[in-house]
């Protein structure tokens, strides 16, 4: 590390915390202007600790990438423009060497990025979420019908509905087959209710046990159950998969891909775009650096516009390919490493320009 780097990451990192600043301060002006009638109904301790306090990190590490790509046009066409960089050049520093900042930076803020991303936002939009659903609109999922779904290997469950608020579920059955598909046990409660984690409350219940020919029939008034499912498994919110870490995350999907549930797309698609947008750091930096290093007649100007329409194509390029994933025309991992992928090749033929200019 030599004092070129120092100053070079203390300019990118500076000039990327600067940008989230003053971007959030025009979000948050939006944001109070369309949700207003909703801050007027609301406690302000909720308003500022439930909701700001979750939100902002949440606008900032969403659009990272934009951050990244902004700041490093930012400085660098700065130092273009003070001909600085004509200077290290001519000190014998080549483009490559001069990447070597620009990268141990980007390491920076991917880390910082992936980390909010895997383990501290989706907590915190926990509270956000309960905040947006309780004054602003409820998007909650708190009624399901005709559930049906594999809770285990060979163990079929039913609900002809289920109610989040009682936790109670109507017309219960739950079937067992062996090895040979041959149904083993059936079990159907009139009702049934959720207690803790997989402890199921079953009343006004049957059960019939097959054993060869023999039939055995158990009732009851009630009987506490343990079925590995929960509410969560079928209730599928909107939002859901933004308030889960990145290991239960993938513990979510590979479950729920067991039981043959169809609609995870938006669970695998966060999945995936959490490490794109990690990688989104690197390739945007070298875009970046290589667009706006050498010093252009149109200025400053001419370059941040040239970076500002890379960088939202890039957003856009992503929401468009997660409509690709939803609708079944490519898998979520594909989806969403398509922009990074185009991305890479022009960050590729741009730094290669560079070079030979």
């Amino acid at each position: 590390m030599k004092i070129i780097d120092w100053y070079i990451i203390k300019k990118f990192l500076g000039t990327y915390v600067f940008a989230i600043l003053l971007l959030l301060a025009i979000v948050v002006m939006f944001d109070i202007n369309e949700k207003l009638d909703a801050f007027l109904k609301a406690p302000l301790h909720a308003t500022i600790v439930d909701y700001y306090v979750n939100f902002l990190p949440y606008f900032a590490n969403q659009f990272s990438p934009l951050f990244t790509f902004i700041a490093v046009i930012f400085f660098t066409s700065k130092m273009a423009g003070n001909s600085e960089i004509i200077a290290m050049l001519a000190a014998g520093i080549s483009y490559w060497r001069l990447l070597r900042p620009y990268l141990l930076s980007a390491a920076v803020i991917a880390a910082a990025t992936f980390v909010l991303d895997a383990y501290i936002i989706p907590p915190a939009n926990v509270k956000r979420i309960d905040y947006q659903n309780t004054y602003v609109k409820n998007k909650a999922v708190d009624y399901g019908s005709n559930i049906m779904l594999m809770v285990a290997p060979g163990e079929i469950a039913y609900m002809s509905n289920y109610n989040k608020a009682t936790k109670t579920g109507s017309r219960f059955s739950l079937e067992s087959f062996d090895d040979e598909k041959r149904l083993v046990s059936r079990m159907t409660a009139q009702s049934i209710q959720w207690d803790t984690l997989y402890l199921w409350k079953a009343r006004n219940y049957v059960i019939r046990d097959f054993e060869g020919e023999k039939e055995v029939i158990r009732k009851g008034n009630q009987i506490d159950t343990m079925i590995p499912f929960e509410p969560r498994d079928f209730l599928i919110s909107k939002n859901d998969q933004e308030t889960m870490t990145t290991p239960a995350l993938a513990t979510y999907i590979d479950r729920q891909i067991k039981r043959g549930v169809g609609n995870i797309q938006n669970f695998q698609i966060e999945y995936h775009r959490r490490y794109a947008m990690t990688a989104a750091a690197f390739i945007l930096t070298i875009i970046g650096m290589a667009l706006s290093a050498k010093k252009v007649k149109g200025g400053m100007g001419l370059n941040i516009g040239i970076g500002l329409v890379l960088s939202f194509s890039y957003i856009l390029f992503m929401t468009i390919t997660q409509t690709f994933a939803r609708s079944g025309l490519t898998s979520p991992l594909i989806a969403m490493w398509i922009p990074n992928l185009l991305y890479t090749i022009i960050a590729i033929i741009l730094y290669r320009r560079l070079n030979h200019s």
